[in-house]
């Protein structure tokens, strides 16, 4: 009864700001296109623009459909550009709950009363969202951990009976996920259930605070000499799964540009800074902060500390996995070189795109995107947009884009943004250039073959001595059954290309060394 209160809910808001017609257009021809345009003639929204009318009936469904709208705005490999404009102005502002049920949350996972564990604690929240709040307040020194007697603090809490309401609202979504699917002539291409999918992991991985702790301590750990990013410091014995305990960070928001520059910030630094910290965390680290608006980045005004940035809020992590990292790091360096040829074959044997498909057809479609770009100065082409632009062609061919890109290109959209914003002159590919040549260096030239050699010396040391006998007891078993003989050909099969592997990597160690040493004994013997 309760889902079918929410599910009238959910139809009349929206009819009310005419979100009816817009379900109409992408409706198959029938009867229930033909009732749905006669309830639709009383709608009173639909003067005004299909994105706007989204926007608004997300934001009258409540912080739930709030937050999908957002995910929903960086799929711009899906959706049409004036709707994914309009759904990234979602802003997800929700009352907070009582200052006594956030206590005793924090009393209840901590076992401890609040006085025990801080010297002063503020009730009154100093953020709130649709998943959780934030308080300040001082710790006291423990018996194991009494260097932490009078450090500034900042507690997050999950807001209370949360985890009911969004498997609710995730039901109702998925199906109308389900109804746009079938009813819909475009319904396959939009794919609404891969999306309600992808939203129903980022949402649950929200809930869970000890995983925004983990990636918080992930991140501070690959930056913790860094001169340029700072990240709170989690205090593990007193993180749970609905309560976590973190440092308390002390700057200004990026967003408040007035203030950073009556404070002296030097905005070119501090743009080609922001820049830099994102880059690095794609391609050196693969793992990337991937909710970079201006309510999660502050500035140090601290003397020691002056000009870094602060990062908040790890909910939303992005990760690449070493093809995705080659793959974008490629693609740039072939995009900025006007190698439209090898964007394509970068397309193609990246897997995403059909392996039948034309070099030179693709070729053509990716020159028609990037080549307008070339008529204007580096600093005025946005990498986010020429990634944007990649992907909505690489739909016409029937690419599969991956979800982590799509957050990629999101967060990069955020990035250029902020660091414009800041810079307007700022050459973001003199920036990114160097970081990127870097890694594919590292990845391709002969620091990548040590490092492989490094790698892989530990199996080695295992495989080759055992792998004459292995052969031998293998062949011994030539009347096992059948069964048994297809899976000892397969381990087989594998040991052999191990070795084949190894051959080819101690060969060319060998060859790399013994050129090596050739070249200074004839230097040596030409200076004697």
């Amino acid at each position: 009864m309760r889902r079918l209160a929410r599910l009238s809910f959910i139809f009349f808001t929206a009819w009310r700001y005419g979100m009816l017609p817009l379900l109409r257009d992408i409706l198959k021809p029938g009867i229930r296109r033909g009732v749905l345009t006669i309830i639709c003639w009383t709608s009173p929204g639909q003067s005004l623009p299909r994105g706007e009318r989204i926007r608004l009936t997300l934001e009258a469904l409540g912080p739930i459909f709030v937050k999908f709208g957002q995910v929903l705005s960086t799929r711009r490999d899906l959706l049409p550009e004036d709707i994914a404009n309009e759904l990234a102005k979602l802003q997800d502002q929700v009352p907070p709950f009582s200052n006594d049920e956030s206590c005793r949350l924090i009393e209840q996972a901590l076992g401890q009363s609040i006085e025990e564990v801080f010297i002063s604690f503020d009730a009154t929240p100093v953020a709130s969202a649709s998943v959780a709040q934030v308080h300040f307040g001082l710790l006291r020194g423990t018996q194991k951990h009494p260097e932490w007697e009078g450090r500034p603090v900042a507690v997050k809490v999950l807001r209370p009976g949360i985890l009911p309401i969004i498997d609710g609202d995730l039901a109702l979504l998925y199906d109308l996920a389900k109804i746009i699917e079938r009813l819909s002539e475009d319904g396959r291409r939009l794919k609404p259930r891969e999306n309600v999918a992808e939203f129903d992991t980022h949402l649950h991985d929200e809930l869970d605070l000890m995983r925004e702790a983990a990636n918080a301590s992930q991140l501070r750990r690959y930056f913790v000499d860094s001169k340029k990013l700072m990240i709170p410091e989690m205090y593990w014995d007193l993180c749970h799964t609905n309560v976590i305990v973190m440092e308390k960070m002390d700057g200004i928001s990026i967003g408040r540009t007035a203030e950073l520059q009556a404070a002296g910030i030097d905005f070119k630094k501090l743009a080609a800074d922001g820049v830099e910290i994102f880059f690095t965390q794609v391609f050196q680290h693969g793992f990337f902060h991937a909710d970079m608006h201006p309510g999660n980045i502050m500035i140090s005004l601290e003397p020691e500390t002056f000009g870094r940035f602060i990062s908040l809020d790890f909910g939303i992590v992005g990760a690449l996995s070493q093809s995705d990292k080659s793959y974008l790091a490629l693609n740039f360096l072939a995009f900025f070189n006007r190698d439209y040829r090898r964007v394509a074959e970068l397309h193609i044997e990246s897997g995403w795109v059909p392996a039948n498909t034309r070099v030179e057809e693709l070729e053509g479609a990716v020159r028609s995107v990037c080549e307008p770009y070339f008529d204007r100065p580096l600093k005025e082409i946005s990498l986010g947009i020429v990634l944007m632009r990649l992907f909505q062609t690489s739909r016409r061919f029937k690419v599969e884009i991956q979800p982590q890109l799509t957050l990629l290109q999101k967060t990069l959209l955020n990035v250029e943004g902020l660091a414009r914003q800041l810079d307007p002159d700022l050459d973001l590919w003199k920036t990114a250039k160097p970081i990127l040549e870097k890694w594919v260096s590292q990845q391709l030239g002969w620091r990548a073959l040590v490092d492989g050699i490094k790698a892989e010396a530990p199996s080695w040391a295992q495989i080759l001595p055992t792998l004459p006998r292995l052969i031998a007891e293998s062949l011994a078993q030539g009347r096992a059954p059948q069964k048994d003989q297809n899976l000892e050909l397969e381990v087989l099969k594998g040991l052999l290309l191990q070795e084949r592997r190894t051959h080819r990597l101690l060969v060319g160690a060998l060859l790399f060394a013994g050129g090596f040493l050739a070249g200074i004994l004839i230097i040596g013997l030409g200076l004697y």
